[in-house]
């Protein structure tokens, strides 16, 4: 019997979330019709946003420390880049120039991001589950957060993605080594100095 999204541990879980955002991705590229490639479109940039944020607030703190430092800074820049294109995906739509490319680049951005993730052995998750955090605490944090993310976000694409890591930007969340008590704040823990 196939495991359920509840009774996933963190990593499972960030690997469904994975799999549903390319299946979203594939459906878009097969659409016909500017209403189902907007809608689609816009699917794909909430389960984006929600799981950058499960992502950002509790399961990439939890990894600071624990796992290679460079691998984990390239996730957070990753994950901002792709937040400019999902802002301005959802900002816009299908009429407008570029529109479908726009969706075409975050795809093949998050690919390669899902790649660096899930790599056998050097991969972000590898080196997390051989830190051996604590994978069923996690997925118990991520699933509330996610829940709430979504109830947040869902029919508001006006509530634009966060970036942490671009210049002028205080780079505090993304450098933190604690999880997040909520959107924003100083980790629980407060921010360590960055290494």
């Amino acid at each position: 019997m196939a495991q359920t999204y509840e009774d996933m541990d963190a990593i499972a879980m960030l690997k469904a979330d994975h799999r549903k955002v390319e299946d979203i991705f594939a459906r878009f590229e097969k659409a016909r019709g500017k209403d189902r490639k907007k809608a689609l479109a816009e699917e794909a940039c909430l389960e984006l946003k929600v799981h950058t944020i499960i992502e950002e607030e509790i399961f990439y703190p939890a990894c600071r420390g624990q796992i290679e430092g460079d691998l984990l800074n390239e996730a957070y820049v990753e994950h901002d880049a792709a937040k400019v294109l999902i802002n301005d995906i959802e900002a816009g739509g299908p009429d407008e120039a570029f529109y479908e490319a726009k969706v075409k680049v975050l795809s093949e951005m998050i690919e390669h991001h899902v790649k660096e993730e899930e790599m056998r052995s050097e991969g972000l998750f590898s080196q997390a589950r051989a830190a051996g955090l604590d994978m069923d605490d996690l997925a118990d944090r991520m699933r509330t957060r996610k829940k709430s993310a979504m109830a947040e976000l869902q029919g508001h694409p006006e509530i634009a993605a966060e970036t942490h890591t671009f210049h002028g930007e205080d780079n505090a969340f993304a450098m933190a080594d604690e999880p997040m008590t909520r959107r924003g704040d100083l980790p629980e823990a407060g921010v360590r100095e960055a290494r």
